[in-house]
Formats: structure tokens, C-alpha cells, sequence
């Protein structure tokens, strides 16, 4: 029986040669799918540090940013920090924060009464260590606005949790300085 060209098959050498090229892109396959389900856990965390400092810094920035303090009864009417009733040091100034406690009934009312403050926050249920939003509130000069009459604040939000550090920073003006909660 004579096999023309055309009807023969694979020999033994092709087809080792196609197993084992075929076995080496499967591994380097599997390698690249082993690398990202271990690391999959990472953007989380990343992603919640994100929402964390983005809240804090929206909550920061959404304060009143007033002459006095808004508890000040001369608030809605004073022109610059001597018109306030109460001695400007306790003011709405970067050392502010006379008696204040965040997230209570004398809560923090302006923007500066979030100067240096560290603010933890866990989120229930995570197996990851607990965030630290850490807050900073200092005058600065923006474009034409200069930084010597706290016109113009850098509010800074920094969150930390374990190897994880996200820092967001915003502006804040004030364009309504008689303008309460």
C-alpha cells in the first residue's frame, strides 16, 4: 500500500517540540496569574485610603472659614479678627480650638479646629490594619492671594494604614468670611 505525501501524519519529534511549547506559555501564563490573584488585596486598600482622604479633605474644606470662631456671638458681622468678642488666640486662627471636639456637641465648627489632628477610622470587618487620617491646616500664598492674612489655607489629608500612604491637598479661600453653618 503506497501513503501519498499528503495523508501523512505528525512525527514523534514534531509533536514533542509542540508539547513543550505549548507547556512553556502555559507556565509563564500561570505565573502572571499567580502574581495578580496575590496582589489582587493591594488596590483595596489602596481605594479605601482614597475614599478616607477624600472624605476628610471634602469635610475639612466644607467648614466655615469665618473671621472668629462661628460659636463667636460678633461672627456673622466682624470684619477682620479684632472684631470678634473673644480674644483672637482662640479664634478662628491655625492654634484654634478651645473645647472643641470633633464629632460631638461642641463639635468643630471651622476649618482650623482640624490642624494636627489625627483622625482613625476602621473599617468594620476588614482583616487590614486601621486608617490614620492625619490633618494639616497652614496659610499659604494661592496666585494673588497672600498667605500673611490667612486669606488662602493648604489643607493637607494624609491617610496611613500599614505600608499605604495617600496624601491629598486642597485650597481653601475666604471668600465669605461672615458666612455660618
Amino acid at each position: 500500500m503506497c501513503i501519498s505525501r499528503y495523508q501523512r501524519g505528525l512525527t514523534l519529534i514534531e509533536l514533542i517540540v509542540f508539547v513543550v511549547i505549548v507547556s512553556v506559555a502555559l507556565v509563564g501564563v500561570m505565573t502572571v496569574l499567580n502574581v495578580t490573584a496575590r496582589s489582587s488585596a493591594d488596590p483595596m486598600v489602596r481605594k479605601q485610603a482614597l475614599a478616607i482622604a477624600e472624605a476628610v479633605l471634602e469635610e475639612v474644606m466644607l467648614q466655615p472659614f469665618t473671621w472668629c470662631d462661628p460659636d463667636d456671638a460678633n461672627a456673622a458681622t466682624a470684619t477682620n479678627y479684632a472684631g470678634c468678642s473673644v480674644a483672637t488666640a482662640a479664634q478662628n486662627t491655625v492654634t484654634a480650638k478651645a473645647g472643641e471636639a470633633r464629632a460631638t456637641a461642641s463639635a468643630w465648627d471651622n476649618v482650623f479646629d482640624y490642624n494636627g489632628e489625627a483622625i482613625g477610622s476602621s473599617i468594620s470587618g476588614n482583616s487590614f490594619a486601621p486608617f490614620t487620617a492625619n490633618v494639616t491646616v497652614v496659610p499659604a500664598a494661592l496666585h494673588d492671594i497672600a498667605s500673611g492674612g490667612e486669606a488662602a489655607l493648604l489643607i493637607s489629608v494624609t491617610v496611613v494604614s500599614g505600608n499605604e500612604t495617600i496624601q491629598l491637598q486642597g485650597y481653601r479661600t475666604r471668600h465669605s468670611p461672615n458666612a455660618l453653618p
